[in-house]
């Protein structure tokens, strides 16, 4: 059997604080607008449809958020912080 190497494609280094607030923001988001929505409406039927209704809209808001606030954010734990 022959075994293939295969080249992973990887994201250049400067677009790694853009990946992390994608990511970050998109499951804050998800768990967030989550318990909203349950809180809202209970359990039942439409509650996933509603949710991922719910989910689009706040990751919309919450990326360009984050990568607006996170390095005001880091610079504040810097001054309160021994890091």
């Amino acid at each position: 059997m022959i075994a293939l190497a295969v080249k992973r494609r990887r994201l250049p280094g400067r677009w790694a604080p853009v990946a992390f607030g994608f990511l970050l923001s998109g499951l804050m988001s998800l768990v967030v607008s989550g318990i909203s929505t349950v809180k809202a409406g209970g359990l039942g039927p439409g509650v996933v449809g509603g949710w991922m209704d719910a989910w689009l809209s706040s990751w919309a808001v919450a990326f360009p958020t984050v990568l607006v606030v996170a390095p005001l954010v880091r610079r504040l734990v810097a001054r309160i912080s021994d890091a």
